[in-house]
């Protein structure tokens, strides 16, 4: 079964590790090594998580000689994004037709 992109990101971002790594770009980029500090995770550990939200399309990354940095891919996030608003506002919807199915029963005279 192939995964929808956004499955992929869910899926991706459903791991503590991940998260983290992904919170530590958001205040930019960083070397793998960065990366593994804060979990106390070894190198090759850290490698296949970035591959994970790298082929998810959250992060990207450049090689520059013997050093890889990832960085956050705004599309990937705006995507994610976009998916939570559109929920949201179905939610938002649904609670205000049972405000005002409440407010309904409040005004109707008792019997």
């Amino acid at each position: 079964m192939q995964l929808q992109p956004l499955d992929r990101m869910f899926l991706a971002l459903a791991d503590p590790n991940r998260r983290g790594m992904v919170e530590q770009l958001s205040d930019g980029p960083a070397t793998v090594k960065q990366l593994a500090a804060p979990a106390g995770m070894r190198l090759p550990s850290a490698v296949k998580h970035l591959k994970v939200l790298e082929e998810s399309g959250i992060v990207i990354s450049n090689k520059v000689g013997r050093t890889r940095t990832y960085s956050i891919q705004a599309n990937a996030l705006r995507t994610i994004g976009d998916w939570v608003r559109k929920r949201e506002a179905a939610w938002n919807a649904a609670f205000d037709r049972l405000a005002a199915a409440m407010q309904i029963l409040e005004e109707e005279p008792e019997q």
